[in-house]
This record gives C-alpha cells, structure tokens and sequence, in this order.
C-alpha cells in the first residue's frame, strides 16, 4: 500500500504511462520511417518498458540528490516523512537496471552498448557531474545538462528498432533528438512556474528565478524551438502539414496563457507541456507510421 502512494506522490504510473508510451512508440515508429524497414512489434515493448524505467529511475535519483533539502524545506514528501527508505529506492533502481538489461540482452544484444551510454549519462546526473555547486549557481546551465537525459533515452528507443533491423537512420535523427530535447526542456520549465503566492521556501522554481513573466516567455519560446525541430523532423518524413498545424494551434493556446500569465495556474503550464508532449510525439511518429 504504502508503494501504491509512492507511486501516486512522485511517479504517477497512469500519468506519466501514456506520455512515456507515446514518447518510446514515437522514437521507434520515427526509426521506422527513416529507414523504410517496418518495425516488430518488440521494439515497442522493449522501448516502452526501458523508457518507464529510465524517468522512474531519474526520479529515485533526485530522491537521493534532494535528500537534504527534502528533509529540510518539504518534509511532506514521501522519504522524508519516512513512507520509503532511500535504501529501498535503491534496490527499486537497481531491479530496474537488471530489467533494463535482461531486455536488451533477449532482443538484441548490441542494445547493450547504447544503453550502456544512458546509464553513464544517469549516473553522471545522479552526482551532479562532480559539481553540484558549481551547477546550482549557474541554474541554466543545470537545466540543460540535465535535459540531455531526454535525447539521450529517445537514442535508446530509436535504438530498439534500428540495431535489430541493422539501418542506420542518421539523415534525419538528429532533428528528432533535437525536439526531444528542447521537448524536455518544455516539461521542466512548464512545472516549474508558479504565481508569486504559490511559491514555497526552498523550493526552487524559474518563476522565482526569472520572474514568471520572463520565465514564461523562455518556456514558451522552448515550445517554438520544438516545434521548429519538429517539423523539419516531419518534412524529411513527408508529414510536414499535419504536425505543423497541429502544434501551431497548440502554441496558439500557450501564448494565451503566457500573455495572460499573472491569472494562468501553475497546473495550466503544466497541463499544457503534457498535452504538447503527447500531441508532438503521437502526430509525428504513431499517426504518421499508420498512414504509411
């Protein structure tokens, strides 16, 4: 019981699911595309299944990074308060590497050697790249070291389909890692905003950092970039108007919101980055692989 609330505080497995399967389904239908070689049905398991894993354990590793803090300023938070020991997570961690791995090894074993670089990369993350300081004074460099994580999982998933089909998508695969990136820079930014009453001590934000007017404003010019990426990812697919047109009446909603930021809800920022999210990833990889 105690697990199911864990899951329901800091990874909300019915929330985080679908965006997670869109994400993974998206980088292996894309990798289907750009070589022509249709993808078996596996490659989507594989994805899936690693990708949940890989964002559980970016959570359990800001657990232990945030552990002092936690303690500190959000005693409400689940370790803290003491429902789950650190230790535990750990173990939770590493069971996910052993699943991780043994999938790697039953499908294609030369997964193991990319998914040996996103387990590097993670690592690296969890100590803060042996500079913790030094980053947290620098917040914007932070938030894309950090953010690399995000193409870096999606190479992983795209792996899934062109290591077992022997292709090599390069053409195009850098404009999609591209969008998954600025992407995931769109999901952080987007939780982390925040009318100046809702902020809590010791809790840092990009509307505290920048103001939420400015802070908004980088967000939103994060969703343009992806965009932009995105549909060049499109074009080299043949499916340039629908993702445009479906991303741009996106952008047309979060402008509102962002010119009207002193009445948008931090949960608005958010609910926007996770319909962007599952809008890009579903209209640039499973719709157009169906049409084809």
């Amino acid at each position: 019981m105690r697990w199911w609330t864990y899951q329901k505080e800091r990874f909300p497995i019915f929330q985080h699911g679908p965006l997670v399967a869109a994400f993974s389904s998206c980088a292996v239908a894309y990798s289907s595309m750009l070589t022509g070689t249709p993808p078996q049905w596996q490659a989507f398991v594989v994805a899936f299944v690693t990708c949940l894993i890989f964002f559980l354990q970016l959570r359990i590793a800001d657990e232990f990074k945030d552990a002092e803090e936690d303690a500190e300023f959000r005693p409400y938070r689940a370790v803290p308060r003491g429902l789950v020991k650190l230790r535990e997570l750990g173990f939770v961690f590493a069971a996910g590497a052993v699943i991780q791995l043994s999938l790697a090894l039953l499908y294609s074993p030369m997964l193991v050697i990319v998914l040996a670089i996103a387990w590097t990369y993670l690592a690296l993350m969890s100590v803060e790249f042996f500079a913790r300081d030094w980053l947290k004074a620098r917040p914007i460099t932070y938030l894309w070291t950090h953010m690399l994580i995000m193409p870096i999982v999606d190479f992983y998933a795209t792996a899934c389909h062109w290591i077992p089909s022997g292709e090599k998508p390069w053409a195009g695969l850098g404009f999609f890692l591209a969008a998954s990136f600025c992407n995931g820079l769109v999901i952080e930014l987007g939780r982390k905003l925040r009318q100046p009453e809702d902020e809590q001590e010791g809790v840092p934000t990009y509307s505290k950092l920048w103001g939420l007017k400015k802070a908004s404003w980088v967000w939103f010019g994060c969703l343009v970039a992806t965009c932009i990426f995105a549909t060049i990812a499109a074009f080299i697919i043949q499916f340039t108007f629908p993702v445009l047109i479906t991303l741009a009446v996106l952008l047309l909603w979060a402008m509102k919101h962002v010119i009207g930021h002193q009445k948008t809800k931090a949960k608005t920022f958010e609910l926007i980055a996770g319909v962007w999210t599952l809008a890009l990833y579903v209209s640039l990889g499973i719709i157009p692989l169906l049409v084809h």
